[in-house]
């Protein structure tokens, strides 16, 4: 099971990185194999994308994919991730997507956030935090890593 941020989706239509949009269409040729998620709060992200055009088209990728809600679990584990320091207090959506990916046990969290999520420290005070909390270890990485 894979849990995906809003960037995954967007890179599809990235015109000004062709080698991530490239990484990511590859990804999604093997869509598949796996059982896709995305948070509510990637749809919300999704939603304020000011361009129609580009809204649209990122909304019919998400058909793919199940949507999974917030919780008071999910609220209380982002909090602990931002008080560790795992993301930094001003991007709570970031701490929420992971969140979101371990409260419901997903195998892994595909981002291409390089600043907040997909970084050595974050997956270190995640792993940290998860295992102090008796919760599933779950495997932040980019889309490229899971090809």
């Amino acid at each position: 099971m894979i849990c995906s941020q809003v960037n995954p989706i967007s890179a599809l239509f990235d015109a000004q990185n062709p080698e991530r949009r490239s990484l990511t269409e590859a990804f999604f040729a093997i869509l598949k194999d796996f059982e896709p998620y995305l948070s509510e709060i990637t749809v919300a992200e999704m939603e304020r994308t000011p361009d129609f055009e580009f809204r649209n088209k990122m909304t019919e990728v998400i058909s793919l994919f199940s949507i999974i809600p917030i919780t008071d679990d999910v609220e209380e584990l982002a909090r602990e991730y931002i008080r560790n320091r795992a993301v930094p207090e001003g991007y709570p959506e970031d701490a929420y997507h992971i969140a979101i990916a371990t409260i419901n046990e997903m195998n892994y969290l595909l981002s291409w956030n390089f600043k907040h999520i997909v970084r050595r420290k974050t997956r270190d005070v995640v792993r940290m935090v998860n295992s102090l909390n008796n919760l599933k270890a779950l495997e932040i990485m980019t889309p490229a890593e899971l090809l």
